[in-house]
Parts: structure tokens; sequence; C-alpha cells
């Protein structure tokens, strides 16, 4: 009879490199690499088939990195409670390995299910965390010293070899079909796999980051000068750490000294790098208060966008034919490519939640599933702060048109995404309605007046601002997930009111 099977759980962690899971269960005996291919997960309305799409790719070169070291990852689609307890009878589960998952409220409750399980099996199920974010964390404070350390740690080396498991394991990935997912085009979606995340990183430390730091904010430069880390690290396929050290590497090998160049280089990695801190400071956010993805941070919020969502204004927004260029670009181009940068996102979020005063779980869940690199810990939390209901936050309502003429002033990526609008003249680009021919367009209308759109929601919600008991509140939520200036770099308001955070308030999150 062979030895129990010590099962390494691949979740988003699609890598061997700087895997402790892995490595450890390697040092025990036999392993069995596994992805479990869940129809429930994708099933859930935050999914799509430009996710499943990236996450084969990924999926597909694990699977040969993993057979060059013995096993190739074994793919099995079901329940994951049911298929541990299947293997558990056929061969026996020695121990259970994955990292930590700070998921959806899906992967939460499966993973509520799956340590129950192991407890009434009997079985050991060991997690490491991933990166930065801290399961069961007491208190902020001392967060970012301690993500230092962690990111500082020394890589985890893959294992030598795995030794070859007797018997026939399904290796087959399903198709997006076969997972239910509806037909999602996305042409220029970036592709998966750990070779090309870690080309990815190379040419932007070496080549496309230098003015990271100026460019991020426009869609025009965007592409290029981010990252576009983003799927790579939700996906797994680099860690976190890797990108930090890589980053740390990059910055001690430029001269200190005046060079326009080294000073721009050094100036777009200090950025960059307090960035990697965001990233993992957002997702502490919802690993410590799991509602955050379904519910007001803030509950005197509840009083507002309250009931179904205009069903009109939500398709206008979601097709990007709300009759703002600027807003129905990026949202044509996010369809196209799968990410836009997060400037774009906020304005887009912002819109919806002010403009249109959609709830924003609907409007969250469709940017949800148009993000290849759709991170749900940082999602929601930002879904909340661009729709103003943390309570914590400034409220930053973004006018379509001035973010137009700053972002995109000679009308170049509007008429990329827009070609609707090929014949309006430069002047009118940003606002088609005041051409005077703009009734021969093929182009809507705004879907609401500019103007009044933002006053309205402004002052509803500084209304609830105003209400008794809104600050007491307020505080609360700062002290539990407001950031602490230590390691952080802020960029918030020069005299934050009482009970906001000033870091969370002006935050980029560009990676």
């Amino acid at each position: 009879m062979t030895a129990p099977l010590n099962i390494v759980w691949f979740k988003r962690d699609l890598r061997v490199a700087d895997h402790k899971p892995l490595a450890k269960a390697a040092e025990r005996g036999a392993v069995l690499p596994l992805y479990i291919v869940e129809p429930g997960f994708w099933a859930e309305p935050d999914a799509s088939g430009r996710q499943w799409a990236f996450a084969a790719e990924c999926l597909a070169e694990l699977q040969r990195d993993l057979a060059s070291l013995g096993q190739p990852l074994c793919i099995v689609k079901g329940d994951a409670v049911s298929i541990f307890r299947r293997l558990h009878v056929s061969h026996g589960i020695a121990g259970l390995w994955s990292h930590q998952e700070t998921g959806n409220g899906w992967t939460y409750a499966r993973d509520v299910a799956v340590a129950a399980w192991a407890r009434e099996a009997g079985v050991p199920w060991h997690e490491d965390r991933p990166f930065g974010v801290i399961r069961r964390l007491g208190s902020r404070d001392g967060w970012a010293k301690a993500w230092d350390r962690d990111m500082a740690q020394a890589l985890t080396a893959p294992p030598k070899r795995l030794h070859p498991l007797p018997g026939r394991w399904p290796l087959t990935i399903p198709t997006a079909a076969e997972l239910g997912l509806a037909p999602d085009p996305c042409p220029e979606r970036q592709r998966g796999g750990r070779r090309r995340a870690l080309a990815t990183l190379e040419s932007f430390l070496q080549r496309r980051g230098r003015d990271y730091r100026f460019q991020m904010s426009s869609p025009l430069t965007a592409f290029t000068a981010c990252s576009r880390l983003s799927p790579h690290l939700t996906w797994g396929t680099l860690s976190m750490r890797e990108v930090a050290q890589a980053s740390s590497a990059r910055m001690r090998e430029l001269h200190p000294d005046d060079d326009p160049r080294s000073k721009a280089w050094r100036a777009s990695l200090v950025s960059f790098m307090g960035r990697q801190h965001w990233h993992c400071h957002f997702m502490q956010k919802l690993e410590d208060e799991p509602r955050l993805e379904f519910e007001n941070l803030h509950r005197a919020y509840d009083a507002v966008r309250t009931g179904e969502p205009d069903p009109q204004r939500l398709a206008a927004w979601c097709e990007g034919r709300t009759g703002y260029p600027f807003i129905d670009a990026c949202m044509r181009a996010l369809d196209r490519h799968g990410w836009i940068n997060f400037r774009m996102r906020a304005m887009l979020m912002s819109f919806a939640s002010y403009h249109l005063w959609l709830p924003w779980r609907q409007s969250g869940l469709h940017l949800a599933r148009k993000f290849v690199d759709y991170e749900p810990g940082i999602h929601w939390p930002q879904v909340q702060m661009q729709s103003g209901t943390t309570g914590i936050n400034t409220i930053r309502i973004y006018n379509p048109v001035k973010q137009g003429l700053d972002q995109d002033p000679d009308g170049h990526f509007v008429r990329l995404h827009v070609p609707e609008l090929g014949p309006v003249p430069d002047g009118f680009i940003h606002e088609p309605w005041r051409w005077p021919a703009a009734a021969s367009l093929l182009y809507p209308a705004p879907i609401v007046d500019n103007a009044s759109a933002m006053r309205e929601a402004r002052e509803a919600l500084y209304g609830l601002r105003r209400m008794a008991g809104h600050g007491d509140a307020a505080q609360q939520i700062a002290t539990k997930h407001g950031s602490r200036k230590a390691g952080i770099p802020m960029t918030g308001r020069r005299k934050p009111t009482p009970g906001t955070s000033a870091g969370d308030a002006q935050l980029k999150l560009d990676l």
C-alpha cells in the first residue's frame, strides 16, 4: 500500500518559486500538486471568462513546471470538500498544504467548510501567508513594519524533485464553455503564466518604469508606464516578495547622483514600492471585515442608493454609452483590454455612484468581471471608497469632462475607443453636445447633467456626514482600518477632517 499523500492545494498562487507550502510538503514525502476547478466559484457574479482564460494559461505553465520536477499538476473539477474526502478514502491524506486566501465571500465559506472537514477527518491543514496580509490581526499598529520584515525574508526555492506518483491523474484544463462561462472576448488581454510575469517585471524595472510616477494617471501612457503586474499578482505567478525584492535590487543598482535619468528612476521606484504596501493594506481591510464585500462599511450609508438600480442607467454605463466621451472610452478600453489604470477605475466607479446614483454592489460586480486582475481584497474596499460609503475617506466626485481634458487633452484616447465621435472637432471632443452639428452624431446625449448630478450627490453625502453619531462610527472604522504612516508613503490632504484617513483618501494604486 502506498504512503498517504501530502496534497499541495494551489489556489491563487500558480507558481513553484517562493511557494512555502510546496517546499514544506516536498520535505515530508510524496506530493500531489492539486488544482480544483470549482464550478460554484466560477458561477459567482464576479467571475468571468476572461479571468478563467488568464488562469488557464497560468495553470498550463504551472503544470509543465511541476512535470519537470517529476509530478505534474493534477486538475480536478468539482467541490473541494467532496474531492478531498474521496482522495482521503482512496489514498489517504497525510497533510493538506496551501497558502491562506483573502478572496470573496464564496471562497471564505468554502475554506470554512474545508477546515471543518479537515478537523473531522483528522487531516492537518497547513496554511502559509502568501504576502503581507495577517489573519486575525489584532491592531494595525506596526503593520507596515511587519510587512517590510515579511518581504525581506529569503525567497523559498522550489523542490529539486517531486517523486512521481503511481496511477493516472487527471491533467485536462476545462474550457470556459465547460465551466458554463459566457463568451467573453477580450482581444487585448494580457496573457498568463510565470514566464510572461517575469518578462513583465523585468521590462518594467529596466525599461518601461522610469516615468511611472508621472505617466500612470493617463490612459494614454499608463498601458505602458504602469508595471502591468496586477494580474500576475492576483493569480500568483509572481509572489509579492519577489516583486518587492526585485524593486529594492533595482533601486540599489541606480547611481546615487544627480543624473536626471537616475533621479527619475528613483522617484518612480519609490512610488512603485509604496504601492506594494498599499496592495496588501487594502487586502487587509477585507481580511479583517469580510462583510464589506456586501455591506456599507459605515452603516449610516444604508439610507442612500436603496432599492434596485435604474436598469437603463446601469446598462448605459456598462456598455460605454453614457454620452460622456471619456467615461465611455475608458469603459470600452477596459472591455477590450481587461485592464485600465487606477485613476480611470476610480473615475468609472465615481461616475456610477455619484452621477448615476447606482448602488455600488451592482456596478462593482460589472467592473469585477471586466478586470482580469480582479482581486476582491483590493476591489471591494476601493469600490466603497470611490462610492463614499466608508465614512473615513474624502468624497471625491470626478468631473468626467475635466478628467478628459486633463488626461486626454487632444482626444486621442477618446477617438480610439469611441469612433462615433470621428467628425467632432478637437475643441468639442470632450463635450460633443456643444458642437453645432451634434444632432448628426450616432452618439447619445449626456445621460445626466454633469453639474447638477455632482451637486446633488455631494449634498446628500455631506448631509449624512453632519448627522449625529456619524463621526464616532467613522473614528472606530479609522482605528480598525485606517493606514498608519510608518512605512507607507502618504499622499493625502493637508488637513484631514476628524475620522478620515488621509492616505487612503488620495490613493493611486497602480501596479
